[in-house]
């Protein structure tokens, strides 16, 4: 008989996306792959979840989510020989999309079914709310105060368009405290900045080309400019894939990241609110295997 597949799944998902987890669940059941549905009830629960399944013995868990909830279980699953699994129900699927993974019911169940995988380097956050698993990117600044100051009502309701909104609101509200970046020892200033494992930011666009979310270390995007004209400068360049090349952002790699100000800042990590400044940045001490079809 095959082992039972562990899914983890936060039931605040909208009502569309859960439709699309019930589709995926029904091709697998009818493939003769038994499922155990784990539902979270808290913030970290994820994790919990994940980790318990992994002491069992349990050799696959899905996560059933956007990127926070896949950064709760890969932080549950990290040093055990557990694979991870994804089921892309967020708003953005940022790392569905770095990594290729299908989006469609019958292709996400076969590909979990395949079981074909490549491995995922995390990164590992030392925040104002304690230490913090992301999975493809940690920003600090202006995309942080967007996360922050968005209303999760608003998000179910409009999606992605939810952060156009909440983004040309606070680029005329927000103040662009400056902020000190040490990468690797060499301080750099900046007006914000995204600490990036994958090449992707805010769903299929690209931000940071030489990332590799399989390898140690990070690709620092640091813009220079602190201003409402600069800020929505760089947000026209981002779905037309131009924000790497836009003047004021430097891309740099870097192992370990320090990121202070005067106050705080707001952290987010994989579009969660993550604390604030001061961070502090390393790589996670393994990789996990994902399932990739």
């Amino acid at each position: 008989m095959s082992p039972t597949m562990i899914v983890i799944f936060n039931p605040t998902a909208g009502r569309r996306r859960t439709q699309l987890l019930w589709r995926v669940l029904d091709v697998l059941v009818e493939n003769g792959v038994r499922i155990d549905l784990a539902r979270t009830r808290r913030r970290g629960h994820a994790t919990d979840l994940a980790r318990a399944a992994a002491c069992a013995g349990a050799p696959l868990v899905v996560a059933a989510g956007g990127d926070g909830t896949v950064a709760e279980v890969v932080a549950g699953l990290l040093g055990t020989p557990a694979r991870l699994g994804i089921i892309p129900l967020g708003t953005a699927n940022v790392l569905a999309r770095e990594l290729a993974l299908p989006m469609q019911p019958r292709a996400v169940a076969a590909a979990l079914a395949f079981g074909r995988t490549r491995p995922l380097w995390p990164g590992i956050a030392q925040t104002s709310d304690g230490t913090r698993l992301f999975v493809q990117m940690l920003g600090a600044g202006f995309d942080a105060q967007v996360v922050h100051r968005l209303a999760p009502p608003l998000k179910r309701l409009l999606g992605r368009g939810a952060y156009v909104l909440q983004t040309l609101g606070e680029a005329v509200r927000y103040p662009y405290p400056p902020l000190r970046v040490r990468i690797d020892g060499v301080e750099r200033p900046a007006a914000s900045v995204v600490v990036c494992k994958g090449r992707l930011y805010g769903g299929p666009y690209l931000l940071a080309p030489d990332a590799s979310p399989g390898a140690p270390g990070f690709t620092v995007a640091l813009f220079g400019a602190g201003c409402t004209l600069a800020t929505l400068g760089y947000s026209a360049a981002l779905p037309l894939n131009l924000l790497p090349h836009v003047p004021g952002l430097a891309l740099l790699r870097g192992r370990e990241i320090e990121i202070r100000a005067d106050g705080c800042v707001p952290a987010q990590a994989d579009g969660d609110a993550a604390g604030a400044t001061p961070l502090l940045i390393r790589d996670s001490e393994s990789s996990i295997e994902v399932v990739v079809g």
